[in-house]
């Protein structure tokens, strides 16, 4: 099958869900009011609380929920086979992420730009937002060690990369001094500013003296450098430092000085990727190679994994953090919340499906697809470079040659996981914020301890662990617990979303579906894993770093149900 004409279907169908689906949730169920005095104008401070165009803002949104994983996710869920993983991002995209991104957002909104956190002691009780604020804790964590390992690994392997990304942060906040002082508009700069982003990387990708190769500068791979360390460990080891001192920086600024504007240049990216991506898929019109559902499995079930793997692109708990933690303060007006809700999670469900595609069309034969996904480990360990891959493949259909599109489209990644790591670690500071409150420990409440921790708490964890990769395992041994708990949160936030529904005296079926079926999913994945895989007592070698951390989440996930079902019987009746 063409894989042009399953794209062209499924984005037929992500319009539908937008064009009437998200009108009706806006009118009927959360009565949006466009003369709502938002948080950004109500509590405007001109560091968090910032009132911003809604297409400025959409792209932050957009680039902070996207990140690398709608590609990582569906890049390893295509194990399975291609159609239930289409099936998954399309249905769940349009019922499930739309509804809850677009949610959550007007829930903090109508609540002061509260964070979804903090509105569980509004909705279920204070016990309940602390344990909630933990499990927040702990995955924003994991996020932090996650993208700081995907974006190392990428620089290591597209080295001609490194440049271009390096030259948009400057050019990103003298575009928002500009702004911020009333000298012009975003747009045209940012435009500028991706052009010569573009132009940097494929000179680069053609002169090996601008491609910034640590493993080359070290003397190689196999090399031993220092204290035991090998070339790769410690390019590993340096690419991590300097992000974590990236993000340290670029989480203190204030929005309007980087994170907007490095976010809409980063917006323009995912258009015109996705541009290209679509362009090139439907010039070149290759064959789905994949098979629709791949019977050759033998090592884990689709079911209920499927739905862990593939979390955002389908539906995720980080975007409510987003939704809540930074986009609702940031609100114009009230009614912009179904463009930038909604519409996010139907442009991270697009990226999604480009992912599948590129995949799933890259291999020349089914033989050579299941050669090379023979194995979920060998589907996570690779599935990355292979979307580079084969989004370059289709990218040639312009007319752009491979070396120079697997460069844009390693930027591409890097910039949205760049992105969401430091809006990561810029909701951890929130939360360890909060809680320092909520405990009396004054010193949490301080912005640069709280970010202090956040940083020196995510690289302890992506460097640490000891892994099959070597210096900066963490972040790799963390993406099996990453998707469960990602898809759990947003599971307690759904639930959050429906007792303020019930409690307003509205409809709360078109949360409750999509919530009972997360539940069942992520309670039954998580299980079995920290029972099963990762306790020992199975038929897997134990892991005490996934054991001890996915214990905690669920222990914690399981208390705050309990508390919300309670709650909920009480308003019933």
């Amino acid at each position: 099958m063409p894989g042009s004409v399953v794209a062209a279907i499924s984005l037929v169908l992500f319009f539908i869900g937008y064009r009437y689906y998200s009108k009706f949730l806006a009118e009927k169920i959360f009565r949006l009011n466009p003369d709502y005095i938002t948080p950004a104008h109500r509590f405007k401070d001109g560091v968090d609380y910032v009132p911003a165009n809604r297409y400025v803002l959409w792209g932050h949104h957009f680039t902070s929920i996207a990140g690398a994983a709608p590609i990582v996710g569906p890049a390893i869920a295509v194990y399975w086979g291609w159609l239930p993983a289409m099936l998954w991002v399309v249905l769940g995209t349009i019922f499930a992420a739309g509804v809850h991104d677009f949610g959550v957002m007007v829930l903090s909104v109508r609540n002061e730009g509260k964070s979804i956190g903090t509105l569980a002691d509004k909705m279920i009780g204070k016990r309940a937002k602390v344990l909630f604020l933990f499990i927040i804790l702990i995955l924003v964590l994991m996020i932090n060690a996650v993208f700081a390992w995907v974006i190392s690994n990428l620089f290591i392997s597209f080295p001609s990369s490194v440049l271009s990304i390096f030259i948009q942060i400057p050019l990103a906040v003298w575009i928002g001094y500009r702004t911020y002082r009333g000298t012009g508009n975003m747009v045209i700069p940012a435009i500028v500013v991706l052009a010569v982003m573009y132009f940097t990387a494929i000179v680069a990708s053609y002169v090996p003296a601008l491609q910034i190769d640590l493993v080359r500068y070290f003397g190689g791979e196999e090399s031993e450098v220092i204290l035991g360390l090998s070339g790769i460990e410690m390019s590993f080891l340096v690419w991590i430092m300097i992000l974590m001192v990236y993000v340290y920086i670029a989480s203190t600024l204030p929005v309007w000085m980087l994170l907007q504007p490095r976010d809409l240049i980063n917006s323009y990216q995912l258009l015109l990727g996705l541009l290209i991506l679509y362009l090139g898929l439907f010039i070149t019109n290759p064959g789905i190679s994949a098979p629709p559902a791949n019977t050759a499995v033998d090592d884990v079930s689709w079911f209920p994994l499927l739905f862990i793997t593939i979390a955002c692109g389908a539906i995720s708990g980080f975007h409510g953090l987003v939704s809540s933690g930074t986009t609702a303060k940031q609100l114009d007006k009230e009614t912009d919340a179904r463009f930038i809700g909604y519409l996010g999670a139907i442009g991270e469900g697009a990226l999604a499906l480009i992912t599948i595609v590129a995949v799933v069309t890259y291999f020349n034969t089914t033989g050579e697809f299941l050669a090379h996904y023979h194995s979920f480990e060998e589907a996570g360990a690779t599935g990355l470079n292979v979307f580079v891959q084969g989004a370059a493949q289709l990218a040639t259909g312009l007319l752009i040659p491979i070396e120079a599109a697997q460069t844009i489209i390693a930027i591409i990644v890097i910039s949205f996981a760049a992105t969401t790591l430091d809006t990561s670690v810029r909701l951890m500071r929130y939360i360890i914020n909060e809680l320092g409150q909520t405990y009396r420990i004054k010193p949490l409440t301080h912005m640069h301890v709280s970010t202090f921790i956040a940083v020196g708490a995510s690289a302890a964890l992506v460097l640490l662990p000891e892994g099959p990769r070597g210096l900066g395992s963490g972040g790799y041994l963390l993406w099996p617990l990453f998707g469960t708990s990602n898809q759990l949160l947003a599971a307690i936030s759904l639930l959050i979303l429906t007792i303020w529904l019930k409690k307003k005296g509205r409809s709360t079926i078109y949360t409750l579906i999509p919530l009972i079926f997360l539940l069942f999913m992520t309670l039954w994945a998580m299980i079995n894993q920290v029972v099963f895989d990762w306790s020992g007592f199975g038929d897997n070698d134990s892991n005490l770093l996934l054991f001890l951390f996915g214990s905690v989440i669920l222990g914690f996930a399981v208390w705050i149900i309990l508390e919300a079902v309670y709650l909920f019987r009480k308003i019933i009746r």
